[in-house]
């Protein structure tokens, strides 16, 4: 993706069709790096499907065989000598954490994630 921004709407994305009715986005610029974290509340992975959500062919929509929000956020945040961590528990939520070199000539730009205010998404279920 172009622009950081968009992974992390991507997997802002993941976590609505996951039931997440809580979002907690962080862009913290720090030490030369920059670190994105997206944590929720939603049903959370097995074990086993943790293991393989950074391969493309892992995905759970129906409408096609291939998932690659995820995979491309890690590639960047390596390409960009950072680095990239996912922790999910089942029935409990998953965290997405990815840190990027500012200063690396391949770090994709940020984007306009939130006009450098900190902010929450939150989805209230439907009754």
């Amino acid at each position: 993706m172009r622009e950081l921004s968009l992974n992390i709407l991507d997997i802002v994305e993941n976590s609505v069709r996951a039931g997440a009715t809580l979002i907690k986005v962080s862009v913290i610029a720090k030490d030369g790096f920059l670190t994105i974290e997206i944590a929720d509340d939603g049903k959370g992975m097995s074990e086993e499907f943790l293991r393989s959500v950074t391969d493309p062919f892992t995905t759970t929509r129906t409408t096609r065989k291939v998932g690659m929000g995820i995979p491309l956020f890690k590639m960047a945040a390596e390409t960009a000598n950072g680095s990239f961590d996912i922790k999910s528990k089942l029935g409990a939520g998953t965290t997405v954490t990815a840190k990027f070199e500012i200063d690396n000539v391949d770090r994709a730009p940020l984007g306009n994630v939130y006009r450098g205010r900190p902010f929450v998404f939150v989805r209230y279920p439907r009754p």
